[in-house]
């Protein structure tokens, strides 16, 4: 997986003395490539940063040499052994004991019910005290963990072991769909600050968020670097569609592969390359062959960053079906190159694709909505055109790595001074922020 490492606008100065510890469940991986970006444009900007990740991703995660480069200087918490466990705990207790059973009362306590609960509860605090003992002996002054899921409970026990503070980004949208089996609230307001990823995702944690917490949520969006990538001309009359992600139920596949079976009449060259793997590939496969499209899809499988903008300039339009999304990097990355894209609205989606203007939006779950809308692009060579420019615009304006992990770097360094940065600024690089009520 290619990584570029992006320029930011922050200076030496602010944050010579930022050593943080960045954490999720699984790094690197393939499908969150957008976090080591953001590692990168925090080395890049200064920051000293050492990653943890709770578990080792599985083969099929593997990328370039970059990636191999990172998993080599990530530290896993799992596996660990008893005698490593022992320690990490035995040190936590002998140095704050008063500290070390509140937490342990605590993650037995604040928890959904049932004894499956109580098994995570307990895996998740031996597993938060192997990572307390590890930021303290490192004298990290600061753990920011991505995703609000399992890897978060950790990294809010640890921060409570430790005796240092801790933030989270908070993606969703599965954390939503159950947040009190979750903690959000608790995770939020335990945090020094939340990283939203945008309008929507705020507003579903302000739900479950005090009101004197909410200036501490800030939108800070993943972001590409523009940069990378080289739109192609518009190819009149191209018919060459493009899916990316994970290869689950969420991701409404069968839905576009039904568009895909009324499109094949109005356009004979249509054809739709589909990148990822995942559980579902055996039955989608078996599903085009049942629909007759089996050779109009082709299923690729896993691909590194630079297959994947190859793959781009040959398409002609990006299609996503989902059902439920956050605001997805593959979006961005489409619009950066210069392809039109056609998406479904709802979530963060409407804030980065809007709707007649860089791209379209259709109701999630209607094969015949997004076969028109389908349609209507590869109908007309112009239309594509004036997405695809204005979809690299919006990028660059809104969704751009650079600004947005020096918009990070900002919200850190003054959260740790007992400052509150804005919850998004108004301006970016000059230009008005365009919102999406606007």
């Amino acid at each position: 997986m290619d990584v570029p490492t992006p320029a930011t606008t922050a200076t030496p100065s602010v944050v010579a003395d930022l050593r943080i510890a960045y954490m999720t469940g699984e790094y690197p991986r393939v499908t969150d490539v957008f976090i080591q970006r953001e590692v990168a444009g925090l080395r890049a900007a200064g920051v000293h940063v050492e990653t943890i990740s709770i578990r080792r991703p599985s083969a099929k995660e593997r990328g370039s040499e970059e990636q191999e480069a990172e998993r080599r200087g990530t530290r896993y918490v799992l596996p660990v052994s008893p005698l490593a466990l022992a320690g990490a705990h035995g040190s936590l207790i002998l140095r704050a004991p008063v500290r070390y059973l509140s937490t342990l009362a605590f993650a037995l306590g604040r928890r959904p019910g049932g004894l499956r609960s109580l098994a995570y509860q307990c895996f998740y605090f031996a597993e938060a005290g192997v990572v307390a003992a590890h930021v303290r002996a490192k004298s990290f002054r600061h753990l920011h963990n991505h995703f609000e899921g399992s890897s978060c409970a950790v990294a809010m026990l640890a921060s409570m072991l430790g005796g240092f503070t801790y933030s989270m980004t908070v993606h969703g949208p599965t954390v939503f769909f159950q947040p009190e089996n979750w903690l959000l609230d608790e995770k939020a307001r335990r945090a020094l600050f939340v990283s939203c990823i945008s309008h929507y995702c705020r507003s579903q944690v302000m739900i479950h968020t005090h009101e004197d917490k909410w200036e501490r949520l800030h939108i800070v969006h993943c972001g590409v670097d523009p940069e990378s990538f080289t739109p192609s001309p518009v190819r009149p009359g191209g018919a060459n569609l493009l899916f990316v992600g994970r290869l689950v139920p969420v991701k409404g596949l069968p839905v576009l592969l039904q568009a895909i079976a009324r499109l094949r009449s109005r356009f004979p060259g249509v054809r739709l390359d589909i990148i990822g793997d995942g559980p579902d590939r055996s039955r989608l496969e078996a599903q085009a062959r049942a629909l007759g499209v089996a050779d109009r899809a082709t299923f690729h499988g896993y691909r590194s960053q630079a297959q994947l903008r190859e793959q781009l300039a040959r398409t002609d339009a990006f299609v996503m079906s989902s059902f439920a999304e956050g605001v997805p990097v593959v979006l961005m990355e489409a619009m950066a190159a210069g392809v039109p894209v056609v998406a479904t609205r709802l979530a963060g989606i409407p804030e980065l694709v809007e709707h007649g203007e860089c791209g379209l939006l259709v109701p999630p779950g209607d094969p015949a909505v997004l076969a028109d809308a389908i349609a209507l692009l590869l109908g007309s060579d112009g239309l594509r055109a004036r997405f695809a420019a204005a979809g690299r615009a919006k990028v660059e304006r809104e969704f751009n790595l650079r600004h947005e992990v020096a918009r990070l770097i900002e919200i850190m360094t003054l959260a740790l001074r007992g400052r509150v940065a804005p919850v998004r600024p108004d301006v970016t690089e000059g230009a008005p922020a365009r919102h999406p009520a606007a």
